[in-house]
């Protein structure tokens, strides 16, 4: 018996774990999906249904028929959210978005991405899952745990760093935790993915003289100014993330890096550049020495006050 006089648009139904029939057929009349209650029950009876309607969260069609409703149930045609974990993105945000999606609490994301026992299960060799968690879109369902979508989120970051990128790397010396760390900074400091090998040779060239780093999202993130235009007390802050006054890389990645950053960490491009400068709100100049770097400073900083 279809529904369609009941209600206008499609409806969300959470079938909470263990629920009887019975009580599955109040739950649906009392959200309105269904015509009739002891119709729901009489055609479950009829087709033997009582013990394998599933829980879970489920979006109703406006108009759905009593039949439609029932497959449903029995074949767990759960609600997918379809979240999408940006390039760039960190935990904090993660947890919003999750907690936004009503799937698990923000502060379970942010104490299990911390938890020594749960990063050890997860062969994390850091203080926490920043940098670990692939930016993708992940479709879950009501129901997952916290540890269940973390876990997902840094084996999906280990499928996709592939084994000639993990070469490369190993060739210069650098572990996975280095990689996805130096391969945050590049992500932070990139707009035009165009731009990050040579983004990435500037780095590798500072390393190699123990030159520091001097990346402004690195303070950024000891200070919880993203994106924010930094003062002279933030850049003198005593943080291991300041690269402006530690030489090497932070002791953690500050973001989670796309794929195309990764990439790049491991291969930089084969040029000198020891700075660069932002021209415009996509790309850079970049320099070898710091005299042609303080002229492109100097030019772009005048173009941009015009």
């Amino acid at each position: 018996m279809p529904a369609a006089g009941i209600r206008s648009a499609p409806r969300v139904v959470e079938i909470p774990p263990h629920k009887g029939f019975l009580e599955v057929a109040r739950i649906l009349d009392r959200e309105g999906v269904i015509a009739s209650p002891v119709g729901f029950v009489l055609l479950t009876l009829a087709r033997g249904s009582m013990r394998s309607l599933k829980a879970g969260e489920y979006q109703i069609p406006q108009g759905a028929s009593t039949v439609v409703i029932v497959n449903m149930l029995e074949g767990g045609e759960v609600l997918q959210h379809a979240v999408t974990f940006r390039e760039g993105a960190t935990i904090a945000e993660l947890a919003q978005q999750l907690a936004a999606e009503r799937l698990v609490k923000a502060e379970d994301v942010l104490r299990l991405a911390k938890d020594n026992l749960f990063l050890r299960t997860l062969d994390v060799p850091a203080p926490s899952l920043e940098g670990y968690l692939f930016p993708d879109t992940y479709h879950l369902i009501k129901g997952l745990t916290a540890e269940e979508i973390l876990a997902r989120m840094v084996a999906r970051m280990r499928e996709r760093v592939s084994p000639d990128i993990l070469a490369s790397a190993r060739g210069r010396d650098l572990n996975f935790h280095q990689l996805l760390t130096l391969a945050s900074i590049i992500e932070k400091e990139a707009v035009d993915p165009g731009e990050m090998a040579l983004i990435s040779a500037v780095f590798w060239n500072r390393l190699k003289i123990e030159m520091p780093l001097q990346a402004d999202p690195t303070v950024q993130y000891a200070v919880g100014k993203e994106r924010q235009r930094l003062t002279r007390e933030d850049l003198m802050v005593d943080s291991p993330f300041n690269t402006y006054r530690r030489a090497g890389l932070p002791p953690t990645p500050i973001a989670s890096p796309s794929l195309a950053a990764v990439r790049a960490a491991a291969n930089p491009a084969p040029v000198a550049y020891l700075y660069f400068v932002s021209t415009d709100n996509r790309h850079h100049r970049f320099s070898v020495t710091l005299a042609e770097h303080n002229a492109a400073v100097a030019k772009y900083r005048v173009a941009r006050t015009r």
